[in-house]
């Protein structure tokens, strides 16, 4: 039997079909070549569809990578131009941007692989006494070593830019190990995550240094870390969408690539100007002036005496070294004592929020919703906070900066009181807003005070010490979050109090503060 697909058979067939013409008789042709009743091959006929569609996809693929890669120089030369303006790429502040926009991506990475396993996993609600041991074995160290931070890198040189790559590289090593701790369930997880907390902080410490060092001429120093914030924002746009599509593939390669982006910020920190290490023609706040306190007829009466200097710097010699640190305090102007308080209560907020909530949401789940989508909208309320509290701070900073401060802690200490009243979604959702709006406003404000009040020769001293303070509440913040019990109507009235304790420290600062008004003279 021959083959449906056999060439004699096709040829016999197709003898059949056309009539026999004579030799001499014309062939009706058409213009292609072929007879009217030519049929191609089946075969023939998918591999040229094949061909058109390989072609189509081709161009569609050269297209979009043109497209692609024209959107890249765009968005890379815009990006570029904004890093660079203002005389940014001369003085060096483009470098610490675009390190800073960096260190905003790998955060959010890391920030992102561990939302569904550091804090959502079921056996993470049942080591908080774990997690607790090792806040006080990481963030308490660093809370005694915080303020001596800045006065020794001001001694180290090149301190700064390798104190900064250091973090950097630790960071970037922490992810690493973290990623394998969760590859492994390993006891490495929380160890590893706290001590990548405490080096972020110094970070920011640090770095807070290394801004005023670098200012552009004509700029002030809140237009600085205004552009420093905005780059951090996109940074941390662009790190979270990434290992947001890495963590299909698992949560340990999100922190694989956070740990790449480290790398790349420990390169950008050793390639940072040297002018950041330098300390030339800058003193410490106590050196500036004669520093007011107080004699014991002072408080008992309404006079106020100032020692002589001789007698100030016996005083406070002899207290020792926490008699320095008094002396720094008492040097800086009210305004930003009182400011720095204030900024100081939305960061206790913060790590407050951060920390309670990641396990709030999973031991009392709101509405039945899952703690991870809870925690999204907690961190959209805080972004979209954020982005407001730029664009309010570039407006009220000027308009009583300490006032627009002490307002918004009393507005976030208002809030956090109502959540715990009436805890919700729409109030978790809220208080995510009133957090990243506060805590942008409020530091936007103190910058412009340090920029206002603090000689120029001392402000990068007054900025990082104030910067160390603000770190320290954080762990304040952190250590309510981790000690409280995962009670809403506890937790958040409590952390209230604690926003209270901020605002009569803020107010004390200012009465303190202030110069004392003349008694009026008496009748003769």
């Amino acid at each position: 039997m021959s083959s449906p697909h056999d060439p004699s058979d096709a040829g016999a067939d197709a003898g059949a079909r056309r009539p026999r013409v004579e030799p001499t008789e014309e062939i009706d042709v058409p213009p292609g070549g072929r007879p009217a009743d030519y049929q191609q091959p089946l075969r023939t006929t998918a591999a040229n569809a094949t061909r058109a569609v390989g072609r189509g996809v081709g161009r569609a693929t050269v297209g979009g990578a043109r497209l692609t890669a024209r959107a890249g120089r765009f968005t890379s030369h815009t990006y570029h131009g904004y890093t660079h303006s203002g005389g940014a790429g001369e003085s060096g502040l483009a470098r610490v941007t675009e390190l800073h926009a960096t260190h905003a991506a790998g955060d959010a990475a890391m920030m992102v692989a561990l939302a569904g396993t550091v804090f959502l996993n079921p056996q993470t609600v049942q080591a908080r006494d774990e997690v607790a041991s090792f806040l006080l074995l990481t963030m308490i160290p660093f809370t005694l070593i915080a303020p001596f931070l800045g006065p020794l890198l001001d001694r180290i040189p090149f301190g700064r830019r390798w104190a900064i790559g250091t973090t950097m590289a630790l960071r970037g090593f922490l992810c690493w190990v973290m990623a394998e701790a969760l590859t492994n369930h390993s006891n490495w997880l929380f160890p590893a995550a706290l001590t990548y907390l405490v080096a972020s902080k110094c970070y920011t410490v640090v770095r807070a240094a290394a801004v005023p060092r670098v200012l552009p001429p004509d700029t002030t120093l809140v237009k600085a870390n205004s552009k420093v914030s905005v780059a951090g924002i996109i940074g941390g746009t662009v790190g979270g969408a990434l290992a947001g599509a890495l963590m299909f593939g698992g949560a340990p390669w999100a922190l694989r690539a956070a740990f790449v982006v480290f790398v790349v910020g420990t390169i950008q920190a050793i390639r940072l100007p040297a002018r950041i290490d330098s300390s030339e023609g800058e003193l410490d706040p106590e050196d500036t002036a004669p520093i007011p306190i107080e004699s014991r007829a002072g408080r008992a009466g309404s006079e106020r005496h100032i020692h002589p200097p001789e007698d100030h710097a016996l005083t406070v010699d002899s207290l020792g070294i926490f008699g320095r640190v008094r002396r720094r305090v008492r040097a800086i102007p009210w305004p930003v004592r009182h400011a720095m308080w204030s900024t100081g209560g939305t960061r206790l907020l913060t790590g407050f929020l951060i920390l309670f909530m990641a396990f709030l949401a999973r031991e009392h789940p709101i509405d039945g919703l899952h703690a991870g989508i809870v925690l999204g909208l907690v961190g959209v309320g805080i972004g979209v906070g954020n982005a407001c509290g730029s664009i309010l701070g570039n407006v009220l900073r000027e308009h009583r900066p300490e006032r627009v401060a002490m307002i918004t802690l009393l507005v976030a200490m208002v809030t956090c009181a109502a959540t715990g009243i009436w805890y919700g979604l729409l109030l978790i959702v809220v208080i995510g807003l009133v957090q990243g709006l506060s805590s942008q406003l409020a530091k936007l404000c103190l910058d412009a005070l340090i920029q206002r009040e603090i000689d120029e020769r001392v402000r990068t001293s007054v900025f990082g010490w104030s910067e160390t303070t603000l770190q320290m509440l954080w762990v304040v913040g952190g250590a309510l979050g981790i000690i409280l019990p995962l009670n809403p109507h506890i937790g958040f009235p409590v952390a209230a109090a604690a926003l209270l304790g901020c605002v009569i420290l803020a107010a004390r600062s200012r009465w303190v503060g202030r110069p004392a008004r003349p008694l009026p003279k008496a009748a003769s």
